[in-house]
């Protein structure tokens, strides 16, 4: 029989206390709750997050996911503090936890079938950002900040930075936060394009959740295929881009929603989503 050492990282208090959970309204809302850390997650925070993803992709009744925090930070990266700082290190140790942790977390936003709304409530830093930048949508307080802060730490951006922020905001722009790892305010990212909207601090929940109920109340499929084209998109090209369009509405026209749809429009009506 074999045993797993501790996580370093772990925090004693219970992981649900740590990473909140509530669905309403068929909305998951998934809470970073480690203020006094600004939020920095630890190995077991991040698969609690990766597992509440993955459920709400297969959950009928979750029609959109929300993404947040308490404090003043949204999530300061990963939490680093009592890792071990000696000891052997096998080549390809540092690739397989960057795999199996910080890409994974990314991944499971970038691959979640519902619309994912990021509600940046404060300083969003290293995978912290790249959390909020890999949701569908991002909705920032005021007092939001954004930092870049590999190149601080004398480190290569991981946690698909490197992936993400050249097709959000193009490589020039996208290297100049990289190389100089500035804080970058709300109202700059929302200049940029990393931002949908910015919000006065006490409006953030409010706006998520109206944005959120919107979603939820849409036709779900039809979201999640969505999702999926715009996603494939920057990596295809013109044929291969219209072939999975094509695909994706024969499989639409399959559902329940889209048989709604055009009989509201044919009766002039507004139609009633059932996420089916």
């Amino acid at each position: 029989m074999t045993t797993s050492s501790p996580d370093p990282t772990a925090s004693p208090e219970p992981l649900d206390s740590l990473i909140l959970h509530a669905t309403d309204s068929a909305v998951s809302w998934i809470t970073l709750n480690r203020p006094e850390a600004m939020n920095a997650v630890t190995r077991d925070q991040r698969e609690r997050v990766i597992a509440l993803l993955d459920a709400a992709s297969g959950d009928p009744a979750v029609r959109a996911v929300v993404i947040t925090a308490t404090g003043k930070g949204f999530c300061a990266g990963a939490d680093l503090r009592g890792a071990p700082a000696t000891g052997e290190r096998v080549p390809g140790d540092v690739a397989r936890t960057i795999r199996g942790g910080a890409q994974r977390l990314i991944s499971a936003v970038l691959d979640c079938e519902k619309p994912v709304i990021a509600a940046v409530n404060g300083t969003a830093a290293g995978i912290g950002a790249h959390l909020a930048f890999a949701c569908d949508l991002v909705i920032a307080a005021e007092p939001a900040m954004f930092i870049e802060v590999f190149v601080r730490r004398g480190l290569v951006p991981d946690g698909g930075g490197a992936y993400l922020l050249p097709r959000l905001i193009g490589p020039r722009r996208a290297k100049e936060l990289m190389f100089f790892g500035d804080s970058v305010s709300a109202a700059e990212a929302e200049r940029l394009g990393l931002v949908n909207r910015v919000v006065p601090a006490e409006d953030l929940e409010k706006t998520a959740r109206e944005w959120a109920r919107r979603l939820a109340a849409g036709p779900t499929r039809a979201l999640a295929l969505t999702k999926q084209l715009v996603n494939a998109s920057l990596e295809s090209d013109r044929a291969t881009a219209f072939a999975a369009e094509a695909n994706a509405q024969e499989i639409n026209m399959t559902t329940a929603d889209a048989h709604e749809g055009v009989a509201a429009f044919v009766e002039r009506r507004a139609p009633s989503y059932r996420g089916r």
